[in-house]
C-alpha cells in the first residue's frame, strides 16, 4: 500500500492535467491571484502548470498526513518534495514543463546514488538496513538487490528523459509523457518490486531449509 500512498501527488497531477478544461472558472481565477500565474481553460497547454500546482500541495499535504498518522517524516517524501518546490517553482515562474518533466529524473538519480552510495558506507547497504529485520537472507543477495535497486532508478530516470524528449519535446505531445509519469513509472516500478520480492523470498525459504 505503500506505493500507492507514494504516487498520490501524481495521481492528483495526472487528474489536474486530464481535466483542465472542465475545472469551473472560479477554481482558475482563484488560482490566478498566486504571482507569475495567469492561467485560461480556454489554453490546453495551461494544463501542465496548474498540475504542477496541485503536485506542489499534494506533496505538502502528503507530508502533513504522513506526519499525523506516524510522528515522522519520510526522508523519500522530503527529498521529493524539496526537489518539487525547486523544479516546479521554476516551471511556474518560466512557464517552461521542462523542469517539472526534469524533477522525476533528478528525484530518481539522487535515489540511485544513495542506494549505491551506501555500498561504502557501513557494513550494511541501504536495503539491507530497510529489509532486514522483517526478512533474513544472505549478506550477497542483500547486495545483489540493492544494486538491482540503484540500476532501477538510474533506467526510470533515463526513461523518462527519453519519453519527454521524443513526445513533448519533439512531437508537442505532453500527454503521452503525462501518462507515463502515471502509469508507465508506476508499473515499472510494481513489477521490479514483484520480481525482487520473489528472488528475496526464495534466498529466504534455501536460508530456512538450511537451519
Amino acid at each position: 500500500m505503500k506505493v500507492f500512498f507514494d504516487f498520490f501527488p501524481v495521481l492528483f497531477f495526472f487528474l489536474t492535467f486530464k481535466f483542465y478544461e472542465r475545472l469551473p472558472d472560479s477554481v482558475i481565477q482563484t488560482v490566478n491571484q498566486l504571482p507569475f500565474l495567469e492561467l485560461s481553460v480556454d489554453n490546453s497547454k495551461d494544463a501542465i502548470f496548474m498540475a504542477t500546482l496541485v503536485i506542489i500541495i499534494a506533496t505538502i499535504l502528503q507530508n502533513i498526513f504522513h506526519w499525523f498518522l506516524y510522528h515522522r517524516l519520510e526522508k523519500m517524501h522530503l527529498i521529493s518534495l524539496v526537489i518539487l518546490l525547486i523544479f516546479g517553482t521554476l516551471t511556474l515562474i518560466l512557464k517552461n514543463p521542462d523542469y517539472i518533466a526534469w524533477k522525476v529524473t533528478i528525484f530518481n538519480w539522487i535515489f540511485a546514488s544513495v542506494i549505491l552510495g551506501s555500498f561504502f558506507i557501513g557494513e550494511k547497504t541501504l536495503i539491507e538496513r530497510m529489509m532486514s529485520h522483517a526478512i533474513s537472507v544472505p549478506k550477497q543477495v542483500w547486495k545483489k538487490v540493492n544494486l538491482s535497486w540503484g540500476i532501477f532508478f538510474i533506467i526510470v530516470g533515463a526513461l523518462n528523459l527519453i519519453v519527454y524528449e521524443i513526445y513533448a519535446k519533439q512531437m508537442d505531445d505532453l500527454d503521452t509523457w503525462v501518462n507515463f509519469k502515471l502509469f508507465g513509472i508506476l508499473g515499472l516500478t510494481l513489477v521490479f518490486m514483484l520480481g525482487q520480492g520473489v528472488y528475496i523470498s526464495r534466498h529466504a525459504e534455501e536460508m530456512e531449509g538450511k537451519k
